[in-house]
């Protein structure tokens, strides 16, 4: 039987990471992935592919919407689907590729199929043929799978999850989203550029709950001039398929019944924890009703065992993946790495794009934090005029008495590289005022931060 110091059980962003930091400090590593790709949900399912479409449907949409007015004319600008799925699963082929390639490179041993413990050092792998392994340490990065229903089962035709909704044959006529959060809105956004009608059904009364209330709001505003339709404060019931679709049963807050009919419906509705047929009970790990495994610094109860990324509490996302599994490795090794999760930014990638860092202003308000803010919208930046990119703000959050910064929000053209400003001053306890003082190069997006910072500050912004 194969001893190794570290298993990793799962190759999405947090296993692979992790394996590589783990070859990178001398462990002899091997990864089990169920998957014939490498990088898990994110690379094969989810971030690459999406961010793909997303990229492909807004170039269309400018050539269809706006190129005319920077004096480029695209008469008949015609959708070759068939091409853009091709260019996203090339995508999606080249980094998963990589992902083999730093494998070999770093030394580590993959085994193809499904990992499951015997006990605390011996793991069986269920594939095309089955073996044990020995580790010293093992390390638990399965990752999450959608969220089904039970009144709304994914029949992978007609009700479909993520997954199926990144490969879809044809653009749908009317895809209903059930699920007001990042993946739904994005997804819906692809196909509301490429010619779908868009319906987003929401049980809240506002989308992307766990965003500032402001950028959810201005963010609505933006998918609304899209054509993108919103139930809010809807509760789905149910679905039939019919010869012709799919009806959507749903109530509204006064508990009226209402349908809903589109030929796709997609069930965004969030992610669970991807932790059966690990055969936890073999070792006594137990979990909570989304499939979480309990940890304390990324260490379950059983001493050699760890876990990461969205098999753990905190947002399900892959960054936040990739930095619990350095630090899980690194706390094996005898170092001492460091994790605020304040700081995990979160992204929307619709376009605009929507990013946020820290609290949003109803937690300052919730914890009695006394604060000030500043906000700068983007029609004000010249940049941003100069490339018909004027929609959104952003918005500074600091601490009424000390200046520290505390939240950073915002909605706006490249937010999702633009927040890393923010994280960075804010990993390094920076005020407003130390943002307002930094030069900033123009004309650029990134003036718009320092300017929001302005705001925040003594109400010293220039260009509003």
């Amino acid at each position: 039987m194969e001893k190794f110091d570290l298993v990793v059980i799962g190759a999405g962003p947090g296993g692979y990471v992790a394996a590589i930091r783990s070859a990178q400090l001398g462990m002899k590593v091997a990864v089990i992935e169920k998957r014939k790709g490498l990088g898990g949900t994110c690379l094969n399912v989810g971030c690459i592919p999406s961010k793909a479409l997303l990229d492909s449907s807004e170039l269309y949409h400018q050539a269809k919407a706006s190129f005319a007015t920077h004096g480029i004319d695209v008469p008949d600008v015609g959708l070759n689907f068939e091409q853009m799925m091709k260019r996203k699963e090339d995508v999606v082929n080249t980094t998963v590729g990589g992902i083999d390639y730093l494998f070999k490179k770093n030394g580590i041993t993959r085994f193809e199929g499904l990992g499951s413990f015997v006990d605390a050092n011996t793991i069986h792998i269920s594939g095309e043929q089955d073996l044990d392994i020995q580790a010293d340490k093992v390390l638990i990065a399965t990752g999450s799978e959608p969220t089904e229903l039970p009144f709304l089962k994914f029949d992978g035709e007609n009700i479909i999850s993520s997954t199926e909704a990144l490969s879809l044959k044809e653009v749908p006529k009317h895809l209903i989203v059930v699920g007001g959060g990042v993946i739904g809105l994005e997804i819906g956004s692809v196909y509301k550029r490429l010619g779908a009608d868009v319906t987003v059904v929401e049980f809240l009364p506002k989308i992307v709950p766990s965003m500032d209330e402001e950028i959810g709001k201005q963010l609505q505003k933006s998918l609304q001039k899209l054509k993108v339709k919103f139930k809010l404060s809807h509760g789905v019931t149910g679905a039939t398929v019919t010869e012709d679709g799919v009806l959507v049963q749903a109530k509204d807050k006064k508990g009226k019944e209402v349908e809903f009919k589109g030929d796709k419906v997609l069930v965004a509705v969030g992610r669970r924890a991807n932790t059966d047929g690990l055969n936890l009970d073999a070792v006594g790990i137990k979990t909570d009703q989304r499939g979480c495994i309990e940890v304390s610094n990324l260490r379950t109860e059983v001493p050699n065992i760890w876990a990461i990324g969205d098999v753990v509490a905190g947002p399900m996302l892959a960054h936040k993946a990739e930095e619990e599994g350095v630090a899980a490795i690194e706390m094996m090794m005898g170092q001492k790495p460091h994790i605020d999760y304040n700081l995990i930014p979160g992204v929307v990638y619709t376009w605009p794009e929507a990013a946020s860092v820290g609290k949003t202003e109803a937690q300052l308000k919730e914890e009695e934090i006394p604060y000030k803010k500043g906000m700068f919208p983007f029609k004000a930046s010249g940049r941003a005029r100069a490339a018909e990119e004027s929609e959104g703000l952003i918005k500074v959050l600091a601490h009424e008495e000390t200046d520290e910064l505390l939240g950073v929000h915002m909605l706006g053209p490249r937010c999702a590289d633009l927040i890393t400003e923010a994280v960075v001053a804010m990993e390094y306890k920076a005020s407003a005022e130390d943002i307002a003082r930094i030069c900033h190069p123009h004309p650029t997006y990134s003036e718009a931060v320092k300017e929001a910072a302005l705001a925040a500050t003594e109400d010293r912004a220039i260009h509003i």
